[in-house]
């Protein structure tokens, strides 16, 4: 059974840091390019960042660049989200997802990722 769990989520002040993770099951984790989406109340889900199958590239939305950072451990079936200088407008469920990949190929295109986690949330107090 195919499986993502997210965790790490939580209340941090604004400038803070966290580290989301996920665990991916069921599947051959390092066939799949990963992302990262968020999603705030009343708002659609947006794309955060992505990671290419063997962590070779990665991409990120302009309001993260800089502060994010997506990494991989394929031996751990899991990749994770560092967030640094956290912002109330960061607020949101943290949601990770799997597309199914080429090598080098990254995509912040929702349609593309097949299977999504739970989610986690993370709520940034000013």
């Amino acid at each position: 059974q195919v499986q993502l769990v997210e965790s790490g989520g939580r209340l941090v002040q604004a400038g803070g840091s966290l580290r989301l993770s996920c665990v991916d099951s069921g599947r051959t984790f390092s066939s799949y390019a990963m992302g990262w989406f968020l999603q705030a109340p009343g708002k659609e889900r947006e794309f955060v960042a992505t990671i290419s199958r063997y962590g070779n590239r990665t991409d990120y939305s302009d309001s993260v660049k800089g502060r994010f950072t997506i990494s991989r451990v394929n031996a751990k079936n899991t990749v994770y989200l560092q967030m640094t200088n956290l912002k109330p407008e960061d607020t949101a469920i943290y949601y990770c997802a799997a597309a199914p990949a080429s090598y080098y190929a990254t995509t912040s295109k929702t349609v593309q990722y097949h299977d999504w986690g739970q989610g986690t949330q993370v709520t940034v107090s000013s």
